[in-house]
């Protein structure tokens, strides 16, 4: 599992940048990309910190607290996926697409860190996994919000991440074909995020976590919209 309180690395340049080709050039790219993930996560982190105060405190085995540490390591996926991509991809469709997944992702990941801070509650969970999500909502029922309406084993993988496997494949992919899969391995991430966002939305009346929760389905069904169309289209026309 990723750690949680690694620091993300977010490729500040615009989206339609071309890779370097001497090693001094990718050096720059690297350090300043880490620079600004550094930033990034921090400003995140100082976001969560100041909003998570007024509210009660969740407990350690909350639906809060589980959302927080659970939707950290299902957004580090998909930075990780987003960066891979932008070293990979030429289009300027995909690149834009994967930066904004990845600058959005990692200042939400540095927010729900600091909630977790401000809380004094650990980062790491005292439970397996998604153990939150198979808890009754508010209402006592289940609300599965699941394209399969798949029940949740606790320790399991997370819905919609992407297999080790999956992550070797998409960086040894070249053109066309790392689009193809980056788009296909992110559209199933965002259907997973979308899930647990709902999930927590069933569980929590917290008015710091639910804006959030809000937020994170409605900008990642407008993406998951947005990556479907360009699966449609001709492979090398999708920065038409």
């Amino acid at each position: 599992m990723t750690d949680p309180t690694a620091p993300v690395a977010v490729d500040p340049g615009p989206a339609d940048d071309t890779r370097p080709a001497a090693s001094s050039g990718r050096g720059r790219r690297v350090l300043a990309a880490v620079i600004a993930g550094s930033l990034l996560l921090a400003g995140g982190l100082a976001i969560g910190r100041l909003t998570a105060g007024g509210a009660a405190t969740p407990t350690t085995t909350s639906a809060e607290a589980g959302f927080a540490r659970d939707m950290q390591t299902h957004h580090q996926q998909a930075v990780e996926m987003a960066m891979i991509i932008r070293e990979e991809s030429d289009d300027p469709a995909v690149l834009s697409l994967s930066y904004d997944i990845a600058t959005s992702q990692a200042q939400q990941a540095g927010q729900m860190f600091g909630w977790l801070a401000s809380w004094d509650l650990p980062q790491a969970s005292p439970e397996p996994s998604m153990t939150w999500m198979t808890r009754p909502a508010l209402d006592g029922d289940a609300h599965d919000h699941g394209a399969d309406d798949a029940e949740h084993v606790p320790g399991e993988p997370m819905p919609g991440l992407a297999t080790r496997d999956q992550i070797v494949e998409l960086s040894e992919a070249e053109g066309d074909e790392a689009d193809t899969l980056f788009l296909e391995l992110m559209i199933a991430h965002h259907e997973g995020g979308i899930e647990m966002a709902n999930a927590v939305l069933d569980r929590s009346t917290n008015p710091v976590v639910l804006p959030l929760a809000r937020g994170i389905v409605f900008v990642q069904q407008g993406e998951l919209d947005y990556m479907t169309e360009l699966l449609e289209r001709n492979p090398g026309d999708t920065g038409d």
